[in-house]
């Protein structure tokens, strides 16, 4: 999927995709993002929950596991709108239409950070394990590569405070250049 793309009418203002693998910081970098950009920021593990759009929970991972087809059916209305300004936060990004987003942004974590994070959450081992092996063969990055034009995919690391202020500040002056028609 990834490579040069079928242009698409420019919407006003810009969709936000933060994907990475569990732990890297992407809801928290969403709902900055969206506060400080005026946007709607869009949980997709969240909303599933909130809104009965998950087929099942899987004990062994203890996580929902959300029905694609009715999370996107959802997000038509909100996502494929013209209109834009939603900021979306999933660890997942294969499943979403390449013409919802006009930014990709992936977020990468040192290991050991990664598994501290992880940790303080509680999450059981294999959970542990199994995200942290997601992280080190770049698994979310190379869905994104896949999956949309690489001009629109942006790697951040997301270590500390210092990088996710960082990340804020880039993607907020990229919305503003997008609102402004210098994008």
């Amino acid at each position: 999927m990834g490579g040069s793309k079928n242009p698409r009418p420019r919407r006003p203002r810009p969709n936000v995709l933060i994907t990475g693998t569990p732990g890297t910081g992407k809801s928290s970098l969403a709902e900055r993002v969206a506060t400080a950009c005026s946007m709607v920021q869009y949980d997709v593990s969240k909303v599933a929950k909130a809104e009965n759009l998950c087929e099942s929970y899987d004990e062994t991972m203890d996580s929902h596991v959300i029905d694609e087809d009715k999370v996107l059916d959802h997000m038509e209305d909100v996502c494929g709108t013209v209109g834009g300004g939603v900021v979306v936060d999933y660890h997942s990004c294969d499943l979403f239409p390449e013409r919802w987003f006009d930014l990709v942004v992936v977020l990468t974590c040192d290991n050991s950070g990664l598994y501290t994070r992880l940790e303080s959450r509680g999450y059981a081992e294999k959970k542990i394990r199994e995200n942290v092996e997601c992280e080190i063969f770049q698994t979310v990055l190379e869905e994104a590569r896949e999956s949309y034009d690489e001009n629109i995919v942006r790697v951040c690391p997301s270590n500390d405070m210092e990088e996710m202020e960082m990340n804020e500040k880039d993607i907020v002056t990229w919305v503003g250049k997008w609102n402004s028609g210098s994008e």
